[in-house]
C-alpha cells in the first residue's frame, strides 16, 4: 500500500500544478467572455456574435489601454483617477494590494527586489538565518527617520501563506545569496521543500 500511495502522490504532485494553472486560465477566459460577450450581444445583432469574441475584445482592450498609457496626458489622467480611488476607505487598501501584486507579476517590483539575502538572528545561545528580499535601497519620498544611507528594507516572507514582515536593517547585517527572486519566493512559501533542483530530480526519478 505504501508503494501504491507513493505512486499516487507523485502523480498528484505532477498533475495538480497543471490543473490549477489551467483552471485559473479557463476561469479568467470564461469571465471575460461572459461579461464582454454579453455587452457585444447587447450592441450587435445576435447573428454576428461568435463564441470567443468577448475574450478577444478583452485582450484588445487591455492592449489598447497599455498603448494609451504611453501618452503623457492619458497617463496623468489615469494617475488622477487612481488618486481618487485611493482616498476611499477600504477600497484603497484592496486596490493598493492588487496594484502591488500586478506590479510584482509584471516585473516592476522584481527589478527593485533584485537581491536575496540572509539575515542572522539570535535565538538564545544559538543563531539562525532568515531568508529575505531587499525591496528598497533608497528612501526618497519617505519620512527622514524611515531609513539611513547604510540601511535597506528587507521583506521576510512567511511559509505557506501570503504574509511576512518588512524590516529595515543595516547592510552589514545582510549576507547576499546567489538565488533568483522566483526561486527564493518558492523556497520560502514551501518552507524550503521546493527548489529548481528538487523539481528537476523529481521529474526524472521514477517510483521507488
Amino acid at each position: 500500500m505504501r508503494h501504491l500511495s507513493g505512486i499516487f502522490l507523485k502523480g498528484l504532485a505532477a498533475i495538480l500544478p497543471v490543473f490549477v494553472t489551467v483552471y485559473l486560465i479557463v476561469w479568467i477566459a470564461r469571465t471575460a467572455e461572459n461579461v464582454l460577450g454579453g455587452i457585444i450581444r447587447f450592441i450587435l445583432p445576435e447573428s454576428w456574435y461568435v463564441p470567443g469574441l468577448g475574450l478577444l475584445l478583452g485582450v484588445a482592450l487591455i492592449f489598447c489601454l497599455g498603448i494609451l498609457l504611453q501618452a503623457y496626458l492619458i497617463r496623468r489622467l489615469f494617475e488622477w483617477s487612481e488618486g481618487l480611488v485611493q482616498r476611499i476607505p477600504l477600497i484603497k487598501t484592496v486596490y493598493s494590494a492588487v496594484q502591488d501584486l500586478m506590479a510584482f507579476i509584471s516585473g516592476d517590483n522584481q527589478r527593485q527586489a533584485s537581491q536575496v539575502v540572509l539575515v542572522r538572528v539570535s535565538l538564545g545561545d544559538t543563531s539562525a538565518r532568515l531568508m529575505g528580499l531587499v525591496t528598497r535601497q533608497d528612501w526618497d519620498g519617505l519620512p527622514g527617520n524611515m531609513g539611513g544611507d547604510d540601511e535597506v528594507a528587507v521583506y521576510m516572507p512567511m511559509s505557506y501563506q501570503v504574509g511576512g514582515y518588512t524590516l529595515i536593517l543595516p547592510r552589514k547585517h545582510l549576507e547576499p545569496v546567489d538565488m533568483g527572486i522566483d526561486e527564493a519566493m518558492r523556497f520560502a512559501l514551501t518552507a524550503g521543500m521546493s527548489t529548481q533542483a528538487n523539481r528537476g530530480a523529481a521529474q526524472h526519478k521514477g517510483p521507488e
